[in-house]
């Protein structure tokens, strides 16, 4: 093992992330939920959290809207 400057090396200049790609990127993941099954209205009402739990669970998604489907038929 070395000790030299790449191990001394801290993360201050990292870049901070932005409210526009913030914005982007959730909106990306409503999107990806959509192409999932889901309603865009049920979409639209949940929540940016709720969001990226789902997308990160497409099995769990697909679950919920075979669900959804059964009660409808």
């Amino acid at each position: 093992m070395g000790t030299g400057r790449t191990l001394r090396k801290e993360s201050h200049v990292r870049p901070c992330k932005t409210p526009a790609d913030k914005a982007r990127k959730n909106a990306a993941q409503r999107r990806r939920l959509v192409k999932f099954g889901m309603s865009e209205d049920d979409v639209k009402l949940m929540g940016d959290e709720d969001v990226r739990v789902l997308v990160q669970r497409p099995t769990v998604v697909k679950k919920l809207v075979a669900r959804k489907a059964a009660k409808v038929a």
